[in-house]
């Protein structure tokens, strides 16, 4: 559910469009999309936008209830969650396999020009009330 105003039209009503439960996921460059989910392709070059910096404004946005991460993000940063991750709830970590499989339910797949491997998170949609 939608909480203010956000710039990029495509990314803007996506988040409006969720409902309670629904799955929006923001990834780095090398993270699959699958068919089904709706693509908002944010990447313009190596780097640019950070997963950290659009997470940021989504997290403006989008009340989340719960998020998921991969165990290899943590495993990369000594078990500890990546700097990137500031996020209002204390996220689940799968397997990237895992990971990668629940992408698949996503309604929204956000593609930054974040390339480092595993910067990726699935965040669900929550209520504002």
């Amino acid at each position: 559910m939608k909480r203010t105003a956000l710039l990029h039209a495509e990314l803007s009503h996506a988040i409006a469009t969720l409902g309670h439960g629904d799955m929006l996921v923001i990834g780095d460059v090398g993270l699959p999309i699958p068919n089904g989910p709706r693509r908002v392709d944010l990447a313009l070059t190596p780097g640019i936008p950070a997963v950290a910096d659009v997470l940021r404004v989504v997290l403006e946005e989008m009340q989340v209830e719960k998020a998921v991460i991969a165990t290899e993000a943590m495993e990369r940063n000594g078990g500890q969650l990546p700097a990137w991750c500031q996020l209002p709830v204390t996220p689940q970590a799968v397997s990237h396999e895992d990971f990668k499989r629940l992408t698949q339910q996503a309604r929204v797949m956000v593609r930054t020009g974040e390339c480092t491997p595993y910067a990726n998170v699935i965040l669900v949609a929550g209520v504002t009330f």
